[in-house]
Formats: C-alpha cells, sequence, structure tokens
C-alpha cells in the first residue's frame, strides 16, 4: 500500500497503458458476436472494423476508448521518461510512441472497404501502408528499447520484455506467410498483441517507477546468486 501513496498524477496516467490494451483485447473477443460466421482463427481483426462488417460500430465502440487511452498514455510516457533514462532507450520509447500513433490513426482512417481485401485504393493503404509502417516501427522501437536496456543493466527488466514482444511480433509475422489461411487470424493476432502488449508492460513501469522494478530485478537477481557488473554510460 505505500507504493499507492507514493504516486503521482504521472504514474497514475501510467495505467492507461493497461486499460487501454486490456480494451483493445476486448473488442477482438467481444467484437464477433456481432459478426455471424466470423472465424477468429482464419480471418484479420481487420474485418471486424470493415466498412461493411456487421460488428464495426460495436469495434469501434471499444477502440475509441482503447485508442484514446493509448494516445494519451504514449504521450505521457514520453514526458515521463525524459532525465530518467539512457539516451537509447528514451528514443525506443519515442518511436512507441510514433507506432501508437499511426496504429490509430492510420486503421481508423484507412478501414478495409470491405471484409478481406477487395483491392480498392483505401484497402492498398490499409494494407501496404498503414500495415508496414506499423511492423516497421514495432520492431524498430524494441530493437532500440533493447540496446538501451542491455546496454545499461539499471535497464535490463525492460529490455527483456522487449525481447519477448518482438519475438511475438517475428513468429506472428512469419507465421502468416507460412501456415495454411484457416490459421491467418492466429498469427495475424500473436504478432499484434505482442507489438500492442507492450504498452501494458511500458503502463506497469511508468506507474510503479523505473527506479523501484529495476530495484526489485537486482534483487531477484542477487537472491538467486547471479553477480552482475555494472557498467552504465547515460
Amino acid at each position: 500500500m505505500e507504493i499507492l501513496k507514493n504516486r503521482k498524477m504521472e504514474n497514475w496516467l501510467g495505467l492507461l497503458g493497461l486499460a487501454g490494451f486490456i480494451i483493445a483485447l476486448l473488442a477482438t473477443f467481444i467484437s464477433p458476436r456481432a459478426y455471424p460466421g466470423y472465424n477468429w482463427m482464419g480471418q484479420a481483426i481487420s474485418d471486424l472494423f470493415a466498412n461493411n462488417a456487421p460488428s464495426r460500430e460495436l469495434y469501434m465502440q471499444f477502440t475509441t476508448v482503447s485508442s484514446a487511452c493509448g494516445v494519451v498514455f504514449v504521450t505521457v510516457a514520453c514526458l515521463y521518461v525524459q532525465n530518467r533514462l539512457n539516451r537509447t532507450l528514451r528514443i525506443g520509447i519515442y518511436l512507441f510512441a510514433v507506432l501508437t500513433w499511426i496504429n490509430n490513426i492510420g486503421y481508423t482512417v484507412f478501414p478495409l472497404s470491405e471484409n478481406g481485401y477487395a483491392g480498392t485504393f483505401q484497402d492498398i493503404i490499409h494494407v501496404y501502408v498503414v500495415t508496414t509502417a506499423v511492423v516497421i516501427t514495432s520492431i524498430a522501437s524494441l530493437v532500440v528499447i533493447m540496446v538501451g536496456g542491455y546496454r545499461h543493466n539499471k535497464c535490463r527488466s525492460i529490455a527483456i520484455f522487449a525481447t519477448i514482444c518482438l519475438c511475438g511480433i517475428i513468429i506472428g509475422t512469419i507465421g502468416l506467410g507460412i501456415v495454411p489461411p484457416a490459421y491467418g487470424g492466429l498469427m495475424e493476432r500473436i504478432s499484434v498483441f505482442s507489438g500492442s502488449g507492450f504498452s501494458f508492460i511500458l503502463g506497469c513501469y511508468v506507474f510503479i517507477g523505473f527506479d523501484l522494478v529495476e530495484e526489485k530485478h537486482k534483487n531477484n537477481i542477487a537472491n538467486g546468486n547471479i553477480s552482475i557488473k555494472t557498467k552504465e554510460s547515460f
């Protein structure tokens, strides 16, 4: 309870990262109920909010809230990490904020014109521009965070989480080109939730505080009799 008493407004706003991710998850699990015949294993999440999708209205109600939470959160996170983390980590988090803006604005402005892929200009932008930008910025932000975290032992735990998320993105992305179409939706969800799931992790760090999280991480390592030589350069 002591940790709750010491939280500032910027820390409490970190919970928006958790809320945004959870609401986005609920959107993908609940919206198919309004889409008769929807097969989550084989169909993309984008089909849920295509212009002619029966589930579009329900899905957009969820994502309007989750997008607002996400945008406010990453903005707060960028302000929060100033003068707290090394430069490389800050750049990685700034890139993650850019990813969030691209994801929220791009998919909202350019949804699929209809279920699947109709080949319209709107579909081309959705698939080849927005999705490509999201994948590139996801990988770039997580790689930079990993470099900054592993280079400085003080921030190693967040680099470990970034590594896990990056592995999920890579597995899902590669899986889309390997597995049969009947499992394409599953692979997409692995990739999408791995990337967006980092907002949940980052939200925890902002709420609890980077210093406190890393201190506990070091204590756990010490209790496991694992020695760490710390060499930091800021």
